[in-house]
């Protein structure tokens, strides 16, 4: 190709042209923040539980699993704290 000429269509470069369809606009889920960091929350206490009622999960190599859960229902909380003071949430959004 000199300086001069222009540079090669797609068809002759070899590329395949594709068109995308337009997708409409995602409008958000109908759900309550606060109602999936307590249920997020909820699972978290209830991996608790199970850490502590099996031995095998809290002895030995894995004695730090309890306190894992510990910190994702103490961050939970305050997560679900944040979002019941009215911030996190997309009501207010633009």
């Amino acid at each position: 190709m000199t300086q001069g000429e222009d540079r090669p269509s797609d068809e002759a470069a070899g590329r395949l042209r594709v068109s995308v369809p337009e997708l409409p606009e995602l409008a958000p889920l109908p759900v309550s923040t606060g109602s999936v960091v307590l249920a997020g929350t909820a699972a978290w206490l209830v991996a608790l539980v199970v850490t502590l009622l099996v031995p095998s999960l809290h002895e030995g190599d894995r004695s730090w699993w309890p306190w894992t859960c510990v910190a994702a229902v103490a961050l939970g909380l305050a997560g679900w704290a944040y979002v019941r003071r009215g911030r996190g949430n997309a009501s207010a959004a633009h």
